[in-house]
């Protein structure tokens, strides 16, 4: 197993986990919607971009590699700003439908903390829609503990859970 970013040589990889998803541009997390791109150099370059910090919050995104095939991908905010602090939090990630229910999504997000410890993040805000009790329970297990719901202008609740990282 292997938790990285993608590298050029990945493509095929990437394009097979691309294609499964059923509605690509509710790919999780959003950072690795490919749909924005014409070309995977260009998606590669604007993964970069994300981390230089210079269009927003600087953000790093590993893929999660299992026997050379990519099963999710994580996005780690290096910090929050007003609106990662009442949705989307420090890290989002996601697992392609195929391989879900495999715990997956709790390596990924275990994995991820432990990059926040690196950063010198001492407690981690982790988001799910009210809708999604499978990702609550995954932050759960990681040591989530629910804080207060923030309510979109949609309606939509989200579920906010913090995470200590000493």
């Amino acid at each position: 197993m292997e938790f990285r970013k993608l590298t050029e040589a990945d493509e095929t990889a990437f394009m097979d986990y691309y294609n499964e998803w059923p509605v690509p541009d509710e790919m999780v997390p959003s950072a690795t919607n490919y749909s924005r791109y014409n070309r995977f150099d260009d998606f590669l370059s604007g993964l970069n971009q994300r981390e230089s910090g210079e269009d927003w919050v600087t953000n790093t995104t590993f893929f999660y590699f299992v026997g050379g095939r990519i099963v999710g991908a994580g996005n780690i905010r290096h910090y929050l700003n007003e609106a990662l602090l009442q949705t989307g939090g420090h890290v989002g990630y996601g697992v392609r439908p195929s391989e879900r229910n495999k715990g997956y999504a709790l390596a990924i997000l275990r994995t991820s903390l432990e990059y926040l410890k690196t950063l010198n993040v001492e407690r981690a805000l982790v988001t799910c829609d009210e809708d999604n009790p499978a990702s609550a329970k995954v932050i759960i297990k990681a040591g989530g503990r629910e804080g207060e719901r923030y309510r979109q202008d949609d309606g939509m609740e989200v579920r906010r859970f913090w995470i200590e990282l000493k």
